[in-house]
């Protein structure tokens, strides 16, 4: 059922994005965020704030722990697919790239260089088809297409995840500039 109540902003809201070669899901999360870079971008520059060491869980959400323990309890799938996500590598160059947030403070670049990490990401999580596709065939009959399928499935579904859950200023321990002071810990207020 539509609510006629919320029609009308959100439609105002989707003409007032600028016309360009995104489209109209990625100019709305593009003026939803800003904000967000904008503050961080203030974090970043405030007095003594330094970048903290990087750290990283791997696959977050609790993927690589959830795979960890799977594999612990049982040897046939840990001798299928190993102790660790295979695109564990992904994460871990996503988590750099989240941790630093990008080489530009701008919004705008921050913003920017965000939905590159995790196209980047997309792209690893599916590149990693190639090496498991012949094991994967052999261990459970499938096709190289259904394997494919099944990968680009995964790697959209943590594109989308970390899309929807990575922003800055979001408190979260995962969030873009995660390697920066929390946005409301604003150093030298």
């Amino acid at each position: 059922m539509t609510r006629p109540d919320l029609c009308l902003p959100v439609l105002l809201l989707l003409a007032a994005a600028p016309a360009t070669a995104e489209g109209w899901a990625d100019q709305l999360s593009r003026r939803v965020e800003l904000p967000a870079h904008g503050r961080l971008a203030e974090i970043r520059a405030a007095p003594g704030t330094a970048l903290a060491p990087f750290t990283t869980d791997g696959c977050s959400g609790g993927m690589s722990s959830l795979w960890s323990f799977t594999a612990e309890r049982y040897p046939g799938f840990a001798e299928a697919h190993g102790g660790v996500p295979p695109w564990e590598d992904c994460c871990v160059t996503h988590d750099r790239a989240y941790h630093a947030a990008g080489p530009d403070p701008a919004p705008e670049a921050s913003y920017d260089a965000r939905l590159d990490a995790d196209r980047a990401l997309r792209a690893c999580v599916r590149a990693t088809t190639d090496a498991r596709d012949a094991i994967l065939a052999a261990e459970y009959g499938l096709s190289q297409e259904q394997i494919r399928g099944i990968y680009s499935a995964i790697a959209e579904a943590m594109f989308q995840a970390v899309r929807l859950g990575g922003g800055p200023c979001t408190g979260l321990p995962w969030r873009w500039g995660y390697g920066f002071p929390q946005c409301w810990e604003l150093v030298g207020d």
